[in-house]
């Protein structure tokens, strides 16, 4: 549930896909079921293939590919880079486009989905050019990374009401999460987690392939999901733009402090949840006798995500928002038992707990930014696109930190004496994944939840800035009557 993106409900954009009305029926833009399914099912492939990555990339980089640890670390530092620098790009672009006759964004859609599938599954692949790997895989991630940014931020431009609300599209995204992971594990399994007693297991096939052949399962998702999209739902000609220029709505949100608040809080709660997820493998694999679950672990932490959604969802509306994210703190023991005491035991109830938690740390800030927009509204300015805005701004940022953390993670393993291909690491090595796996992800999540114990949007000042929205909404037809 580490997706870059989060859950695409961007209220009020600009575009609607829909089918097309019929005569006397529903009003153009309502969404039937079988649209809703198809445009939510186009978020399918994203979330697969983000899943598989934020926990298989590391160690295919470092023990198949082969490349030195700093390398990877500007492999994955540039990539998330690129990732970030691409959301408002798009929304500069996206906004410019003309109008044609498949429609604004369904081209782009189109167009993105076939080079999204070759940047993933080129970014397994494992070229015969030696020394230079680092500049392929540093290519592809940062191709794989912009386009995967691209293609939900149209999805996200295609709704003003869009599906999450019947929760299809978080499902969607769930499906993905649960499935990209856990595919592409089954099909390496066996190619790492045969590491016993200093010695590499051989498998069927060589770990190149494996790899190659997960990742081409992967991408096979691109174009089948985008065509169902495409051929399930139909854009509407509309008004395109923002009120003002991105950057000047953007000086204008970073002064609003809400959004400050969240933003910081999220930016180290996020980095928490990537380094937790990134490192796991490698921390199983070299630093704990835990190589034959692996697979398991990882499958029980998207697990305990999925499952425990629907009661966080439940949570976030009964008790409170901020309430709800004391539910991070509980990644903070499981982290520091599992670095401390990396037993059977203790590795698969962390593996839980870290669910849980990432669960809720997933679906709050997407929560919580509906009412900072509701919140800046009433105090500022009613701008158009405000929302665009707001959510392209918060994705930057996260992104941007997570390049950095993840970057400079990976650079302390080179500094550590990391041997990629090696069976067995040095004892710094060994240290160094406990800090990351432990100490690392704690001192994240205090640092947040620190700065979110005094985000001033209490569960009171929410209802009372819904209310006063809604008496400023009617009062004009209220007149006019």
């Amino acid at each position: 549930l580490s997706s870059p993106q989060g859950p695409l409900a961007y209220p009020q954009s600009v575009q609607e896909l829909s089918t097309p009305s019929p005569p006397g029926g529903r009003p153009a833009g309502h969404l039937s079921v079988i649209s809703k399914l198809c445009y939510s099912i186009g978020g399918f492939p994203n979330q697969a293939a983000s899943s598989a990555a934020a926990f298989y990339l590391q160690l295919f980089l470092l023990d198949v590919a082969r490349i030195p640890a700093a390398q990877a670390s500007l492999v994955l530092f540039l990539g998330k880079l690129l990732g970030a620098a691409a959301d408002p790009a798009a929304g500069f672009i996206i906004s410019r486009s003309p109008w044609t006759a498949l429609g604004r964004l369904t081209p782009w859609i189109l167009g993105c989905a076939p080079f999204l599938a070759l940047t993933y599954f080129f970014l397994w692949f494992l070229p015969a050019i030696g020394r230079l790997r680092g500049l392929w895989y540093g290519a592809f991630y940062g191709l794989f990374q912009a386009l995967s940014t691209v293609s939900p931020f149209l999805a996200a431009w295609c709704l003003p009401t869009a599906p999450w609300a019947s929760g299809l599209g978080m499902t969607m995204e769930m499906a993905g999460t649960l499935t990209g992971a856990t595919v592409h594990g089954l099909i390496v399994a066996g190619t790492h987690w045969g590491m016993l007693r200093g010695h590499l297991v051989t498998a069927r096939f060589p770990q190149s392939q494996l790899y190659m052949i997960a990742a081409g399962v992967i991408a096979g998702t691109y174009p089948l999901c985008t065509a169902l999209l495409a051929l399930g739902t139909r854009e509407e000609d509309g008004d395109c733009g923002w009120g003002v220029s991105f950057f000047q709505g953007l000086g204008q949100t970073l002064q609003h402090q809400p959004y400050q608040k969240l933003v910081a809080s999220f930016l180290f709660i996020s980095v928490a949840v990537q380094v937790q997820q990134s490192y796991l493998v490698l921390f199983c694999t070299h630093a704990a006798s835990l190589h034959s679950h692996v697979q398991s672990l990882v499958l029980l932490v998207l697990v305990a995500a999925v499952l425990s959604t629907p009661f966080w969802e439940w949570f976030l509306q009964r008790v409170g928002k901020k309430a709800a994210a004391y539910g991070i703190g509980a990644m903070v023991p499981s982290a520091l038992l599992l670095a401390a005491a990396p037993t059977v035991p203790v590795a698969y109830t962390m593996a839980f707990v870290s669910g849980t938690s990432i669960a809720v740390a997933s679906l709050l800030p997407w929560s919580m930014l509906p009412d900072i927009v509701d919140d800046f509204r009433l105090h500022k300015l009613p701008l158009k696109g405000l929302e665009t805005i707001f959510y392209s701004s918060y994705v930057f940022f996260t992104k941007l930190s997570g390049a950095g953390a993840l970057g400079i993670s990976t650079l302390s393993l080179e500094f550590a004496g990391y041997e990629p291909g090696s069976c067995k690491q040095s004892d710094k090595v060994v240290i160094t994944l406990k800090v990351l796996i432990g100490a690392v992800p704690t001192s994240m999540v205090l640092i947040g939840l620190g700065i979110l114990s005094v985000y001033p949007i209490t569960e009171q000042r929410r209802q009372e800035t819904a209310h006063r929205l809604d008496v400023l909404r009617w009062a004009p037809a209220s007149i006019g009557l």
